[in-house]
C-alpha cells in the first residue's frame, strides 16, 4: 500500500523559511515522478515543483511564482522528498501536498497525472 505523509508546515513570517518533508512508503521514490502542489482557500490546486528522472538524467521543474525561492529534492536512500521554501510571501499560504506517479510524463504540472497523494500540510505566512 502506497502512502505519502507530509510534514514541516507551520506559521512563519514573511521572508522566512520552511522545509517540507514527504515520507513515502510502498514505492521506490527514486523511479517516481514526485510533485508538490498547493491549494489556498477558494482556489484550485496548483503546481509548485516537480522532480522526475529519465534514465540517468534528473529534471527539476518549478512554477514561475516560486522559481528562485523554492527547491525540490529527494533522498532516494531514505525514500524522502523535500521542498525547501525560502523568502516566503503571504501569497504562499496554502495547504501543500506531495504527490507521486510511477510514470515519466510531460504534464508533470497537472494534478490528474499523479496517482498518489499525501494528506497535506498547512503553510501560513504572515505579513
Amino acid at each position: 500500500q502506497v502512502q505519502l505523509v507530509e510534514s514541516g508546515g507551520g506559521l512563519v513570517q514573511a521572508g522566512g523559511s520552511l522545509r517540507l518533508s514527504c515520507a513515502a512508503s510502498g514505492l521506490s521514490f527514486s523511479s517516481y515522478t514526485m510533485g508538490w502542489f498547493r491549494q489556498a482557500p477558494g482556489k484550485e490546486r496548483e503546481f509548485v515543483a516537480a522532480i522526475r528522472r529519465n534514465g540517468i538524467t534528473t529534471y527539476y521543474h518549478y512554477a514561475d511564482s516560486v522559481k528562485g525561492r523554492f527547491t525540490i529534492s529527494r533522498d532516494n536512500a531514505k525514500n524522502m522528498g523535500y521542498l525547501q521554501m525560502n523568502s516566503l510571501k503571504p501569497e504562499d499560504t496554502a495547504v501543500y501536498y506531495c504527490a507521486a506517479s510511477p510514470a515519466y510524463f510531460n504534464n508533470y504540472y497537472s494534478a490528474p497525472g499523479y496517482n498518489y497523494w499525501g494528506q497535506g500540510t498547512q503553510v501560513t505566512v504572515s505579513s
